[in-house]
């Protein structure tokens, strides 16, 4: 099983995690949310909060962890439908755009969730939920 580390509290993220679900036919995805530290902590103890909130983490099922666009990259291929995208982002180029792409919204995720109307930012500052 494929393990994704997502932050919960991002509109982006959870919209991701939505179309991953709803695109994992075989169950192969399972969806851990950052603010559940403990559990994380326990699970992936080489990784760290700052590490898990700067972007997504993907955990293979050989252990290995990668993140950001290449964490997307890498669930992309254990969806059926979604192999044949893994296969066009490995395409030359696309690797480095898909850095600065994914690098950019991951930076300004709350930013992008404020204008989408889920006001989880002031200031510049994310609060912390509670729920």
């Amino acid at each position: 099983m494929t393990t994704a580390i997502y932050d919960g509290y991002c509109v982006i993220c959870n919209q991701s995690k939505r179309i991953i679900t709803a695109l994992d036919w075989l169950r192969r995805v399972e969806f851990l949310d950052l603010h559940k530290w403990e559990e994380v902590e326990r699970r992936y103890p080489q990784l760290d909060f700052e590490q898990a909130m700067g972007q997504m983490h993907v955990v293979t099922p050989d252990g290995r962890l990668v993140g950001g666009f290449e964490g997307v990259r890498r669930l992309l291929r254990d969806l059926p439908l979604g192999f044949p995208l893994w296969l066009i982002l490995h395409l030359p180029g696309l690797g480095w755009l898909g850095n600065k792409v994914y690098r950019l919204i991951a930076r300004n995720r709350y930013r992008i969730n404020k204008f989408f109307g889920a006001p989880v930012c002031e200031d510049g500052t994310c609060k912390v939920h509670t729920g």
